[in-house]
C-alpha cells in the first residue's frame, strides 16, 4: 500500500504575468513543501495565465516562460511539482511538466485541443501523442491537461498498465451547466479505467471568461470525495491511499451556498474584481437610473471592491420618476458610495436645439431618446477620464440580444458585469442578493431597492414608457432567446414550442439585424453557455433570417 499527500494550488496566474506567475508558484510550492506534500500541482498554463492568445505567437514570450520553469526547477527539492506552461519545441504545446529533484524530469503535451465556444488551442498549439504515467511516492500517476479527461482515449492508453491515480490540470471557464458536466465526465472515467481523480481548474476572471476553481477528488470507484467552493483561492490538502484508490481531504473550506444564484452571483462579482484589478483601475463609475439593471450593477461593484471604490452617478431629465431619484439616492447612501446628481436636461436640450435646422419638419422619435442616452454617455465618459476610473455599462442579455441599446450611449462602458445576463436572470440575482445571509423579513435588511425590484422596467425617456412598449414580457422574451441562442434551434421549433409565430419571427429578427450593435460592446464575463463575443460570432452582413 503507498499513501501519497496532495496539495492542489487552487490560485489565479494572470495572463502574460510570467515572472508574477513563476513567484506565486515558487511561493505556493514552498508551502506545500513546508506542510509535507508530495505532489503540488498548478493549473493549466499556470505559468503564463490562459488563454495568453496571441501572446504566444511571440518567441520572447514563449522563452521567458521556458527561463522561469527552468529557474523554479531548481527551487523544488525532493518534492514533485506538476506545473502547466506553454513549451517551444519549433512547435508549441500547451505542456505540463513534472519538476523533481532540480530538473524538468518529465514534460506531457496536451492531446485533445478544443476548438469550440471560447477556446482556440488549435490556432497556437500542435496536439500531443502520449499519456505520461509517473511515479511518485510509489503511486502510479497519470499526468492529463483539461480536455484530455473529457475524451476516454487518453486515459485508456495507460489504464491497463498499472494507472491507479489521475492527476488533470485545467482552465475551463465557469457557465451555469459545467460543474454538473465536469463531475459526470470524471465519474464516466473512473468507472471506465478504475482510476481515482484529481481535478485542478484556474480561478479567476480574464478578459470575457471567468474560471471558478471548484476543484474535485473523485475516488476509484466513481464517488465524489471532495469539492471545493466556487471562485475561492485556496491551496487544498488530501492524502490519496493506493489499496483502496480513495481520497482523504484534510479541512476543505465548505460552500455555504451552492444555489445557482451564489455562484452565478460569485462570478460576477469575481469578473468585475479581476477585470478592474488586473488592468490598474482605481475604481469604478455607473450611470445609477433608478431601474434593476443599474441597482444590481451597483450592488455588484460594491460587493467586488467596497464601497470606497465605486461612484454612482444620477442623470435626470423631464422623463425621471421620482420613483428613480428617490431609488438611486437611497441605494447609494444604504451602499455608502460616492453618489452625484447631474442632471442633463439642459444639455439634452442644447443639442435638440442645435440639431433644429436638420430636424426641421420631422416629428420627435427615437432619435430624441437616443439622443439622451447619448447624452448620459458622453458625461459618463468625461467623469471617466478626469477620475481615472472604469466606466461600467450595466445593460443585460436581453436587451444587447434585440438591439434594445444605444450606442454610444447606455452602451459607453470598459466592461459590462451584466452582457450575459438574461432579463429574468437579473431579477432573480437582485432577489437573492436582497435575501443572502439575512433572516428572512428583517425590515431594511435590502440592498436593491424593493420599489426598484417590483416596477415596471423603463428606459424612462419619454412619458409614461415601459420596455414592453417595444418588447415582449421578459418571461416570454428571454425563454425564446435562450431556445434560439443557447439552444440554436430553429423559428419552426421554437414556434413548435408553444411560442406565438409572430412574436418568434420578430424576436429572432432583432437578433440577427442588431449584430453590429454587440460588435461594438464592452466585454463582459461569460456565464451561460453561449455569449455573445468570441463565442457566438455571427456575421454583421448577412442574408440568412
Amino acid at each position: 500500500m503507498a499513501r501519497l499527500r496532495l496539495a492542489l494550488s487552487q490560485f489565479d496566474f494572470p495572463v502574460g504575468a510570467v515572472a508574477v506567475n513563476a513567484a506565486r508558484i515558487a511561493d505556493l510550492a514552498a508551502q506545500a513543501r513546508a506542510g509535507g506534500a508530495e505532489l503540488v500541482v498548478f493549473p493549466e498554463l499556470a505559468l503564463s495565465g490562459y488563454p495568453p492568445e496571441d501572446l504566444l505567437l511571440r518567441p520572447s514570450f514563449l522563452a521567458a516562460c521556458e527561463s522561469e520553469l527552468e529557474a523554479l526547477a531548481g527551487n523544488i527539492g525532493e518534492m514533485a511539482a506538476l506545473v502547466g506552461h506553454p513549451h517551444s519545441e519549433g512547435e508549441v504545446y500547451n505542456a505540463a511538466s513534472l519538476l523533481r529533484q532540480g530538473r524538468v524530469e518529465r514534460v506531457t503535451h496536451k492531446q485533445v485541443l478544443p476548438n469550440y465556444g471560447v477556446f482556440d488551442d488549435k490556432r497556437y498549439f500542435r496536439p500531443g501523442h502520449a499519456t505520461a504515467v509517473v511515479a511518485i511516492a510509489g503511486v502510479q500517476v497519470v499526468l492529463l491537461i483539461c480536455e484530455d479527461v473529457w475524451r476516454p482515449e487518453p486515459l485508456m492508453q495507460v489504464a491497463a498498465a498499472g494507472a491507479e491515480l489521475v492527476v488533470v490540470i485545467n482552465a475551463s471557464p465557469w457557465d451555469a451547466a459545467k460543474q454538473a458536466e465536469r463531475e459526470a465526465v470524471l465519474k464516466a472515467r473512473a468507472a471506465e479505467s478504475g482510476c481515482a481523480m484529481a481535478y485542478l481548474n484556474m480561478v479567476g476572471g480574464q478578459d470575457e471568461v471567468v474560471y471558478d476553481g471548484a476543484a474535485l477528488l473523485v475516488n476509484g470507484d466513481g464517488s465524489i470525495a471532495a469539492r471545493a467552493p466556487a471562485f475561492v483561492d485556496a491551496l487544498l490538502w488530501a492524502e490519496f491511499d493506493s489499496s483502496n484508490r480513495s481520497w482523504h481531504p484534510e479541512s476543505w473550506p465548505e460552500t455555504v451556498d451552492d444555489s445557482h444564484e451564489a455562484r452565478l452571483y460569485a462570478a460576477l462579482t469575481r469578473g468585475i474584481r479581476d477585470y478592474v484589478g488586473k488592468n490598474g483601475f482605481p475604481g469604478v463609475l455607473l450611470g445609477l437610473s433608478g431601474g434593476i439593471d443599474s441597482a444590481l450593477t451597483l450592488a455588484l461593484a460594491v460587493d467586488a471592491l467596497g464601497p470606497e471604490r465605486v461612484t454612482a452617478v444620477m442623470m435626470p431629465t423631464r422623463y425621471t420618476s421620482q420613483l428613480s431619484l428617490d431609488g438611486a439616492r437611497d441605494q447609494a447612501q444604504r451602499l455608502g458610495v460616492g453618489y452625484h446628481v447631474l442632471s442633463i436636461e439642459a444639455t439634452f436640450q442644447s443639442f435638440v436645439d442645435a440639431l433644429n435646422p436638420v430636424f426641421a419638419g420631422k416629428p420627435a422619435d427615437a432619435t430624441e431618446e437616443n439622443l439622451q442616452s447619448r447624452t448620459r454617455g458622453a458625461m459618463l465618459m468625461a467623469v471617466s477620464n478626469k477620475h481615472g476610473q472604469l466606466l461600467l455599462a450595466t445593460g443585460n442579455k436581453s436587451e444587447m440580444a434585440v438591439g434594445y441599446a444605444t450606442l454610444y450611449g447606455d452602451m459607453c462602458g470598459g466592461y459590462a458585469p451584466l452582457k450575459d445576463v438574461y432579463k429574468t436572470a437579473v431579477y432573480r440575482l437582485a432577489r437573492w442578493r436582497n435575501g443572502a445571509g439575512l433572516p428572512a423579513g428583517v425590515p431594511g435588511s435590502w440592498v436593491i431597492p424593493p420599489a426598484v425590484i417590483e416596477r415596471a422596467p423603463s428606459a424612462e425617456l419619454r412619458d409614461n414608457q415601459t420596455d414592453q412598449d417595444s418588447l415582449p414580457d421578459y418571461g416570454e422574451l428571454d425563454a425564446i432567446l435562450s431556445r434560439f441562442i443557447e439552444g440554436e434551434q430553429s423559428q419552426a421549433e421554437i414556434i413548435a414550442g408553444g411560442f406565438d409565430a409572430s412574436t418568434v419571427h420578430r424576436v429572432v429578427r432583432l437578433v440577427l439585424r442588431n449584430e453590429f450593435k454587440r460588435r461594438q460592446s464592452a466585454p463582459g464575463p461569460r456565464v451561460t453557455t453561449r455569449a455573445f463575443g468570441r463565442e457566438r460570432r455571427y456575421p454583421i452582413t448577412s442574408g440568412w433570417s
